[in-house]
């Protein structure tokens, strides 16, 4: 486990994104969600998409960028 004195407190992570787990590419403090731009401790890392490969600050901005990548089954009024 990474601690905040490793010298990373403000670069930021390369990660690979898979399926329920991630791998820290190059150590780093955080990453940057890809909807919104906001920076994501990488302790609190919970969402992201491995398709795209990209993370999610919560469940709302995952949610918003599978509705826009068109990954969503299409519901019937």
């Amino acid at each position: 486990m990474m601690n905040r004195f490793d010298g990373n407190s403000s670069r930021e992570a390369k990660i690979r994104y898979l399926d329920g787990d991630f791998q820290i590419v190059l150590a780093g403090s955080h990453v940057v969600c890809a909807m919104t731009g906001k920076a994501i401790p990488v302790d609190e890392l919970r969402y992201w998409s491995v398709v795209r490969q990209e993370p999610y600050i919560d469940a709302a901005a995952s949610f918003e960028a599978e509705r826009r990548a068109g990954a969503l089954p299409t519901q019937q009024a």
